[in-house]
């Protein structure tokens, strides 16, 4: 496999309409693209059985996109919200639309956001809504993902085929989880993934298999790049990260950190405060 095969890419997508995936699941994009988000944040529709849906991730709270959420309906009774974990551009249309729907929040129950907390606290291998919920850290300490009967994973930020996922070092995030849940995934042999930015990942084993690799790659890079004189992230963040796109700077150094906490887990690295050397 060459370094970006596992690639799956789109044309900007229409905003404020009904994207179909399957017959029972349909996406509407958030208006709110950017370089940690792509073409925008997907709010997944996903029909049960007697008649409702549940609503994944209803994204930014932004009218437009939540009356387009509402249309996507088509006229079934909204009976769960549910939330992959609780980024803002995931969280932040989930009041609002519990407010206009009725319908109670759900989310893994101890939320990484203080300033929220479920309606209804989901845990490891629960049902709802149809949905077997799948405990996947690493990205966040609170991250879920979501799996059909018939074989689809709704996969929140954890796997996305446009780009690889960003993991913060702990309390938030841990590359060891990340990898621990990559492989929970693989041994579930989805046949669809969903995403919450970018398209159907249609060749789940392939995407992950490359996020695997490429995540194992940039960390013997970082290990490489330490030496016996200590130095800080901030002076390791641009030997690690070459031509850096505006805006991701801070994204790098997150991601920076949490290789050098599971270097320095693996007896790899020393810290001391803020500076890293090879052990």
């Amino acid at each position: 496999m060459s370094r970006y095969d596992w690639r799956v890419v789109e044309a900007p997508p229409p905003y404020g309409v009904a994207i179909t995936a399957t017959p029972a699941i349909r996406r509407v994009v958030a208006g709110n693209p950017g370089p940690m988000t792509g073409n925008g944040t997907n709010t997944w529709i996903v029909d049960h059985a007697g008649g409702g849906c549940a609503v994944i991730d209803p994204g930014v709270a932004d009218d437009a996109h939540l009356d387009a959420v509402e249309r996507a309906l088509n006229g079934r009774v909204l009976t769960h919200i549910l939330l992959t974990h609780t980024h803002h551009d995931h969280l932040d249309g989930a009041a609002p639309l519990s407010r206009r729907t009725g319908a109670p929040i759900h989310a893994w129950h101890r939320s990484a956001e203080p300033t929220f907390t479920p309606d209804v606290g989901l845990h490891d291998l629960d049902l709802v809504a149809g949905l077997r919920v799948l405990y996947t850290p690493g990205h966040a300490a609170d991250h879920i993902c979501l799996e059909t009967t018939d074989g689809i994973i709704l996969t929140g930020d954890h796997v996305m085929g446009w780009s690889t996922t960003l993991v913060p070092p702990a309390p938030h995030g841990s590359v060891q989880m990340f990898l621990d849940s990559m492989e929970r995934l693989l041994q579930r042999g989805p046949r669809l993934l969903l995403s919450a930015h970018g398209p159907v990942i249609e060749q789940p084993e392939t995407c992950m298999r490359g996020l695997i690799e490429h995540r194992l790659s940039r960390h013997e890079s970082i290990a490489a790049l330490l030496s016996a004189q200590p130095r800080t992230a901030e002076q390791i963040v641009d030997a690690a990260y070459h031509r850096l796109r505006p805006g991701l700077r801070r994204a790098a150094l997150l991601n920076l950190r949490a290789h050098l906490e599971k270097l320095r887990d693996d007896g790899r690295a020393i810290q001391a405060g803020d500076t890293w050397a090879h052990a």
